[in-house]
């Protein structure tokens, strides 16, 4: 198959990289012209790799939907709408690897795609991955999300994926996968913030759980199935994301934890922290919805209100417990 990517960060990389071994051929759109020639020249841009020869790059993205019909997403979020109304992608099967929420419409991926382009087929890949171990070839598991009358090609995508090392499942449930992705990366900079303060492992795990069910609950009131919520877009990605010293969002939280400014670590990291923008569209969706989400809210007051980090966790501490399982 021949795969159009949009999106040459370390993540775009990877996926290539993966592609390009199971022989598919791969264009990838990147607007850095350094990291464009040394893909072109065979060279990971980012890791001491060799890439394969059926993968490419341009700076152009117009000639990456030109190269393919089957366009993969992977640029941060905030970005997409921007970069895909230039292109035309009428009739073009589209599938996002993008986590988190649009700024000020509060859309998922896959509804931002919609709206520039009702015709295209959308997709969504996510999942625990870091770029790094899928670079390296390490084992992972990934979900594609699928509407229903797509199911058959969904199988076909499924395949052209799945490799020894890596390993697609399916769910018609697209949704949830979206919300899963993008609502644990809030919940991964509280454990972050949690680490660097010098709390322990128990309540890493408590916010990692009583973080889940806030992502459920969201998530039934924008219409996801629960069970989405317990599967690798869900639990899966908030395991990975919140416990891991190779996630950005986790990184960030520890080092605020620490007591770093917000806007030093993220001049400092050079990276995109989507739970920083995500969790602005949190607690508007929280209001909007009326669902309670006190770790979601915690974060905003520090990351975006710069509240002192031990009064809201105290203010935490101290709210009432109700019942453990309420949706």
């Amino acid at each position: 198959m021949k795969f159009g990517v949009l999106g040459g960060g370390r993540w775009g990389v990877a996926v290539s990289m993966h592609l390009g071994n199971l022989s598919h051929e791969v264009l990838i759109f990147d607007k850095n012209r350094e990291a464009v020639d040394l893909i072109n020249k065979n060279k990971h841009p980012y890791m001491d790799l060799s890439l394969p020869e059926s993968v490419r790059a341009t700076t152009d993205p117009r000639e990456v939907v030109e190269f393919s019909d089957t366009i993969l997403l992977i640029l941060p979020t905030q970005v997409i709408r921007a970069v895909i109304s230039e292109l035309e992608l009428a009739d073009k099967e589209v599938i996002s690897l993008s986590k988190g929420l649009e700024i000020g419409s509060y859309k998922r991926v896959s509804e931002v795609v919609r709206e520039a382009e009702p015709s295209a087929r959308v997709f969504v890949l996510s999942g625990p991955s870091f770029a790094k171990e899928v670079s390296l070839g390490m084992p992972t598991a990934l979900v594609l999300g699928y509407e229903r009358e797509l199911q058959d090609r969904a199988k076909e995508l499924q395949e052209a994926f799945t490799s020894d090392t890596l390993r697609v499942y399916l769910n018609d449930d697209i949704t949830g996968i979206e919300l899963g992705g993008a609502l644990k990366n809030v919940i991964a900079i509280a454990c972050g913030i949690s680490d660097g303060l010098g709390y322990g492992h128990n309540t890493r795990a408590a916010l990692i759980t009583r973080g889940l069910a806030e992502m459920v609950r969201i998530g039934i009131r924008l219409g996801a199935k629960k069970d989405t919520f317990f599967g690798l877009s869900g639990m899966g990605d908030l395991i990975l994301t919140a416990t891991s010293e190779l996630s950005r969002n986790r990184s960030f939280g520890y080092r605020v934890g620490r007591g770093e400014s917000v806007e030093m670590v993220l001049r400092e990291l050079g990276q995109v922290v989507e739970g920083v923008e995500t969790v602005k569209a949190v607690m508007k969706l929280s209001e909007e919805l009326g669902v309670y989400t006190p770790i979601s809210e915690a974060v905003y007051r520090v990351v975006i209100e710069g509240e002192d980090i031990n009064s809201v966790a105290r203010d935490l501490l101290l709210s009432s417990p109700a019942q453990e399982i309420a949706w």
